[in-house]
């Protein structure tokens, strides 16, 4: 139960009315000004935003510099006979016959599916030891470059590789003192998937 406020006495009235007298009002409280805009190290934007030169991320920029034009070679077309085959230089008739596929290859190799090192090397001895032994006509099959499906037959570059190789290493030394000529076969030995080597006779 709550007591009742206690009076006052006529003692406590008069020290009241003396405090009274004497105190001094409070002044009226002044608003608050904001305070002085501080330095800012970092200006902002006319957005408000902080301007991003003042935060660089990571690496400065580069300019990218114009990549070198790529100039590329492309091999001939493997579905026909490299240029550097030349005119006949064997006998007219004999080489007559062979093109028409009249005269039977004595030998034969088929660098089909090996790798460049090991074609060149396999055709380097097959051609040494035909001549020793007196062979005139052999084959070289080469294959026309048409048997991998992971090749990109988009690219000319990629196809008969081994085919335009084959007539190159056969005109450099000490290959070039034996052959006497070098054709295309006939469709009967191999057509564009092989060569004609005719040798020179020993001696």
């Amino acid at each position: 139960m709550r007591r009742k406020p206690r009076k006052l006495t006529s003692e406590e009235r008069r020290l009241w009315s003396q405090i009274a007298q004497t105190a001094t009002p409070l002044r009226e409280a002044k608003p608050l000004e904001p305070p002085a805009q501080a330095p800012d190290d970092h200006p902002l934007s006319p957005s408000g935003t902080e301007t991003t030169s003042s935060f660089p991320f990571g690496l400065p920029r580069r300019r990218a510099r114009p990549e070198p034009a790529v100039r590329l070679d492309l091999a001939p077309d493997p579905m026909k006979a490299p240029d550097m085959l030349g005119p006949p230089r064997m006998d007219a008739r004999a080489y007559g016959r062979m093109t028409r596929g009249k005269l039977a290859p004595e030998a034969r190799i088929d660098l089909h599916g090996m790798t460049m090192d090991r074609a060149h090397d396999a055709l380097r001895s097959f051609i040494l030891s035909s001549h020793a032994r007196g062979l005139r006509l052999v084959l070289v099959i080469t294959g026309k470059g048409r048997d991998r499906p992971d090749e990109d037959w988009a690219n000319p570059a990629r196809r008969g590789v081994l085919r335009n190789a084959v007539p190159q290493w056969l005109q450099l030394a000490p290959l070039s003192m034996l052959v006497l000529q070098i054709a295309p076969a006939h469709i009967r030995h191999g057509g564009g998937g092989a060569y004609y080597v005719y040798l020179r006779k020993q001696g």
